[in-house]
């Protein structure tokens, strides 16, 4: 399997270079590859719930879609874990839409000889990221008055896979 780069390399959020082409089917991206969240509603969402959990994004910023899932799968173990399987309801409000690309740079004896460089560089798929502002929610969490504390901590978890700091809000659900 290839190699990350740092998530430092892709938290900035920039209007990519967009290819134009008088030919319509040059003009997008090809071979993606897929998206890694696998679930975005997770427990059960036939119930009403009372409360309301958030976890808030503060400033603006690009979320790499395998960091979402990592907090996805850590949020639901604990709930898991913590609350019945049946007494919960969490919502990932953020959709991986924006494809990342590289340019990835020879190195090496001879490089020098067959590289274009970085002129016009497009560059090749190679995962997708969410672009937030300050204030999306990231992460719902639906759940009982008893369990407020559980579903709190929950965000807290998915917090620390996520490549910056976030709010906690907690509100009540108005039917």
């Amino acid at each position: 399997m290839a190699k990350l780069r740092d998530a430092h390399s892709y938290r900035r959020v920039k209007r990519a270079y967009t290819r134009h082409s008088k030919l319509r089917s040059k003009g997008y991206i090809k071979g993606a590859p897929q998206i890694k969240v696998t679930q975005y509603d997770m427990g059960n969402a036939k119930i009403a719930y009372s409360h309301e959990v958030r976890l808030v994004a503060t400033r603006k910023i690009q979320i790499r879609d395998n960091a979402l899932e990592a907090a996805r799968q850590t949020a639901a173990r604990w709930m898991d874990l913590n609350c019945a399987k049946t007494g919960y309801h969490i919502k990932l409000r953020a959709v991986p839409h924006h494809i990342l690309r590289e340019n990835p740079l020879a190195s090496g004896a001879g490089a020098d000889r067959f590289q274009q460089g970085m002129s016009l560089a497009y560059g090749n798929p190679i995962g997708h990221a969410v672009q937030t502002k300050a204030g999306k929610i990231l992460f719902s969490f639906f759940i009982d008055a008893a369990h407020i504390d559980v579903a709190k901590e929950a965000a807290r978890k998915a917090n620390t896979k996520l490549p910056m700091r976030c709010l906690i809000e907690v509100s009540e659900v108005k039917a």
